[in-house]
């Protein structure tokens, strides 16, 4: 059990579901583009360890399984670390071809502006089973018919690599080259449709908040990856406002996935996305902690019932950095940037950060390491920005906080203060 009381009580926030949440307007916009899939936005948090590793390929050794990455409940149960926990229950219930989960995910992560221990993912998939097909077709045939009643466009689409390369983005055994090429084409067009919708929305946006949008039309490239539950694998990725930004993952379903949870007849895409990076690019919010605020001049800025809006930004308050440098417990070296060193590991301050400071602590950053020539002791100097969202900090009042977490990392991670 390494789960804190801060993290148990966002369970029942659900900010995906909450009407007129800018989350909540981001995931129905998304679901808009796919009308008949179902849609499932209610599935429990805490996941056994065979549903979010194990059904998925997960090795043993696999650093997401590691309590420094994952919130454990107990050895055999966690808070799910993404939505695709739920994947193999969903196929194996076969109720529809489609489906999209929108849940809140959990995770061990650093502080700043862009990541939170509680963030919200969205999944989808389409699947065609081969042992529907008429006499007179082929699976092939029905997918490009599927393929064109889906919504066309005339976005430019950077596309360049073939969508079978036996190194890059191999297919796999179980599957016919035919059969992939018509995912594939029905993924991507999918996934095309739902970016023109997002940033049409968050042009027209742009446009009303007074900021001229960008001259460069809006562009979509198509870059291969690799991820554990698809092969082959794209990242998607979009052109805006000067810069080219990755919006989501995807793939052909792994044949083991859909095999394992007894449809082995199928095939088809899945895709995955986080619902803050696109709500934060739909309505321009710059920092990720907004979404978890009670603040009226945040929440009312926000309506499913009206047009998108850019979030009118009120007062920024001042910052205030305090440094905390600490020598590592005798025995433990290395580099503790972002990694395990020993019996430590940097995702430890930043939960303890967490837990002193909550929300007041806008960003962590480790600014000086520093290794004993004689005694081989490491020791490691981090920066703390405290800065509240919604007033103004008094230096009092951050002395007491970061007094208090000093204490905290000695008492709970056995380090000496310098």
């Amino acid at each position: 059990m390494n789960t804190p009381p801060s993290i148990l009580s966002a369970l029942k926030k659900r900010l995906h579901l909450q009407p007129d949440h800018p989350l909540a307007i981001t995931r129905q916009l998304i679901e808009s583009r796919f009308p008949g899939y179902a849609y499932h936005n209610a599935l429990f948090p805490i996941v056994t360890t065979h549903q979010n590793f194990d059904s998925l390929g997960f090795p043993p050794d696999h650093p997401g399984r590691s309590r420094t990455d994952t919130y454990y409940i107990n050895s055999k149960t966690v808070l799910r670390t993404h939505t695709s926990a739920h994947q193999a229950d969903t196929f194996r219930a076969n109720a529809t071809p489609g489906y999209l989960i929108s849940a809140d995910v959990y995770r061990r992560d650093a502080v700043d502006r862009s990541h939170y221990p509680v963030f919200h993912q969205m999944e989808g998939a389409m699947t065609w089973d081969r042992t529907t097909v008429p006499t007179n077709s082929t699976l092939a045939a029905q997918i490009w018919a599927d393929v064109a009643k889906i919504p066309s466009h005339d976005l430019t689409v950077q596309d360049p690599n073939p969508t079978i390369d036996a190194d890059r983005n191999p297919l796999q055994p179980e599957h016919a080259a035919a059969e992939v090429e018509a995912v594939a084409a029905h993924l991507k067009r999918s996934l095309e449709d739902v970016v023109v919708a997002i940033f049409s929305a968050a042009r027209a946006a742009t446009t009303a908040g007074g900021e001229a949008p960008a001259d460069e039309p809006l562009q979509i490239r198509w870059v291969e990856a690799y991820f554990p539950f698809t092969s082959p694998s794209w990242e998607l990725e979009v052109f805006w406002q000067g810069e080219w930004l990755e919006v989501l993952g995807c793939g052909v379903v792994r044949h083991s996935i859909l095999a394992n949870a007894g449809v082995p007849s199928r095939i088809g895409w899945a895709f995955g996305l986080g619902l803050e990076r696109i709500a934060m690019l739909l309505f321009s919010i710059p920092d990720i902690r907004l979404f978890w605020s009670e603040d009226a001049r945040f929440l009312s800025q926000f309506s499913a019932s009206k047009p998108i809006a850019r979030f009118a930004r009120f007062s920024k308050f001042p910052a205030c950095f305090k440094d905390m440098s600490f020598w590592l417990p005798a025995g433990v070296g290395g580099n503790s940037a972002g990694g395990q060193v020993g019996g430590f590991h940097e995702n430890d301050v930043m939960e303890l950060v967490r837990e002193v400071a909550g929300d007041l602590a806008e960003d962590v950053r480790l600014v000086d390491e520093f290794t004993h020539p004689k005694t081989g002791r490491r020791s490691c100097c981090y920066r703390v920005n405290y800065r509240s969202l919604e007033r103004t900090l008094t230096n009092e009042e951050t002395n007491r906080l970061h007094e208090k977490l000093r204490g905290t990392l000695v008492e709970r991670l056995g380090v000496e203060l310098r």
